[in-house]
């Protein structure tokens, strides 16, 4: 029993998984940093909601697989199209990933293309409930030092870095000032003109008829007409290991304050009180004239945490040196998924195209491709005679249907396709999506 004892004296301390873990990241050069988060905002009308996920796992069970979700949504008509895409468009984007994919390389490669499928998906199922609201969404996925962000409407994502770059992660998907989506609207089938007051004054800003909104691109918002698009411009980067602090908000927050004045006025304080320092200063300068919500996430290096134990001033000074430089400027570019450096970050991906066939037909060198007969849209399994319509190019409904050579599309997403491209079919709106043998 003594020899026991004394073999036992011998063996290292036993150490908890998590710190075990921690050394095998570090060893491998791939620590992923802490996130500090914090949300704010003033109501109006009461339609704006955000989404808080910072502890998700692609497989369950294994921490080795967490990212992090964080999403603003602006409704109007109504709160029906917020809370159901805060409630269902995270779980549609999950369901558009291969079931069987790989590592993290190939998840945040096949990333950017199961938003859309999901954001497409999550339009389709909030439209079968016959309601006319809407949303704005921008989605944020933080997976390690790479951050993905999908976004529709005028909600916005910017990203403030160590080295003074000041980036926006979004398009903002307005008529009045995006000349693209009016062409892309008009192209079509729809009309964008201003509100006519009697005696032919136009006011207020470019809408789209019928309906009469101001966006291209939302989720929801059935009255307005199928060009209106809930297919997200999607952008991926990649910080470097020195952070960096994410600002998504709603247009509430952006029509009082430049990308600029809303980083500056938070630098160096805590994810919870910039947040609310960007809402008071958006209504300090213009009041309360829309609803005003505001997430700030700051990525850290889990090396540079700053401790508790400092005072509140050296703590700001400690979080303004590490995360924020002294100077920002605005950078917007499109590199075709060709990789781009801007100082600290690094581009990954960005496609905003409102084409399904664009968006849905790149990536598919990945190994973890779907079954030929399931629907990259809402992934529902079907016969291959069930899709043969959508397949060869025709229905029996006489439409002008064109080719499409992306992946499998079952009839509704089909449909769904190209009403939003401008091909309607000649059928009557009330010919459901599987009658068959119409003779229009």
């Amino acid at each position: 029993m003594a020899g026991a004892e004394r073999e036992k004296a011998r063996l290292p301390p036993a150490l908890p998984l998590a710190t075990l873990i921690g050394r095998e990241l570090r060893a491998g050069g791939s620590e992923r940093p802490a996130l500090r988060y914090g949300h704010a905002g003033f109501a109006k009308r009461g339609e704006d909601y955000f989404l808080v996920k910072p502890d998700c796992l692609r497989v369950p069970g294994d921490p080795s697989t967490a990212f992090s979700v964080f999403a603003v949504f602006d409704g109007h008509n109504g709160v029906s199209a917020a809370v159901f895409s805060k409630e269902h468009l995270l779980e549609h984007v999950m369901s558009a990933l291969p079931p069987d994919i790989g590592g993290r390389e190939e998840w945040l490669q096949a990333l950017p293309r199961a938003l859309v499928a999901g954001f497409v998906k999550a339009d389709i199922e909030f439209q079968r409930k016959g309601e006319v609201s809407g949303t704005t969404a921008t989605l944020v996925v933080v997976d390690g030092f790479t951050v993905t962000v999908a976004s529709v409407g005028d909600s916005r994502c910017i990203l403030d870095t160590q080295g003074g770059e000041l980036q926006l992660l979004t398009v903002d998907h307005r008529l009045e000032e995006n000349v693209e989506e009016r062409e892309r609207v008009t192209a079509s089938g729809g009309e964008v003109g201003r509100l006519n007051l009697f005696g032919g004054q136009e006011v207020g800003p470019l809408r789209c008829w019928p309906g009469g909104l101001c966006l291209s691109r939302s989720i929801g918002d059935m009255d307005v007409g199928e060009y209106i698009v809930p297919v997200p411009h999607v952008k991926q980067v990649k910080l470097s290991n020195v952070g960096g602090r994410l600002i998504i908000a709603s247009d509430g927050i952006w029509d009082t304050l430049s990308n600029e004045a809303a980083a500056k006025s938070c630098r160096g304080l805590p994810a919870e009180l910039a947040a609310k320092l960007v809402v008071k200063q958006a209504l300090k300068k213009c009041g309360l004239k829309d609803d005003t919500t505001c997430v700030v996430v700051d990525i850290i290096p889990s090396d540079r945490l700053v401790s508790p134990q400092l005072s509140p001033k050296r703590n700001q000074n400690k979080l303004k040196s590490l995360l924020f430089g002294r100077r920002s400027h605005s950078s917007v570019g499109k590199f075709g998924g060709k990789s781009a450096s801007f100082g600290s970050v690094e581009e990954l991906f960005e496609e905003g195209s409102a084409m399904l066939e664009e968006r849905l037909g790149r990536n598919l060198s990945l190994k973890a491709a779907s079954p030929p007969s399931r629907c990259a849209i809402c992934q529902a399994d079907q016969e291959p005679f069930e899709g043969l319509m959508a397949e060869n190019g025709g229905s029996h409904c006489s439409s002008p249907y064109t080719p499409w050579g992306g992946p499998y599309l079952c009839l509704e997403c089909r449909k769904k396709k190209d009403a939003m491209e401008g091909k309607r079919s000649s059928c009557s709106t009330a010919c459901s999506d599987h009658q068959k043998g119409c003779k229009n």
